[in-house]
């Protein structure tokens, strides 16, 4: 096994699983994302040098949106109803959650990637912009223009949660 590696794919799976969960919005396609970032680090793991993340994470950026372009954006179907606003007083929580969710699901897909990546993976801007081979002044303008979708959403802002994309 290439020196290195095995304990990368080890300690490292779980995260790199949540942050592609964010950006698939299914565990299932996260995981299979991961596998497939995996499998093409682990091919040229004696070329990556120091930290491998920067050039994991931008594997499975990539290897997401070349998915995303293939796949099918018509119809999803759902398991129930989704809850209605009246009910929010049982489920603020989750009804934040889903409202927030559905709102960066609706960003594009290079938005969405510098959010996550910046926000949940907790990436300096120059490190997204490394990760996703692009420049500062480019990353800085994604999360600007996804911060100003978000602040707009009709939903978050029926919510009161025009504060938390601040």
């Amino acid at each position: 096994m290439v020196d290195g590696f095995t304990e990368y794919a080890r300690y490292g799976h779980e995260r790199l699983c949540r942050t592609a969960y964010l950006l698939t919005r299914d565990w299932a396609a996260a995981e299979d994302l991961v596998q497939t970032a995996l499998v093409k680090a682990w091919i040229v793991w004696r070329r990556i040098e120091g930290d491998p993340d920067r050039y994991v994470y931008r594997i499975i950026v990539n290897t997401h949106a070349s998915w995303w372009r293939r796949r099918w954006r018509g119809e999803v179907p759902t398991a129930a109803v989704p809850e209605s606003l009246a009910e929010r007083d049982i489920a603020r929580a989750v009804t934040d959650r889903e409202a927030l969710w559905a709102a960066t699901g609706a960003l594009p897909g290079q938005q969405r990637a510098v959010l996550v990546l910046h926000y949940f993976a907790d990436l300096t801007h120059q490190q997204v912009a490394d990760v996703l081979g692009c420049l500062l002044g480019t990353v800085k303008k994604q999360l600007s223009r996804a911060l100003a979708r978000l602040r707009v959403d009709s939903a978050l802002h029926d919510l009161g949660m025009e504060e938390a994309v601040r």
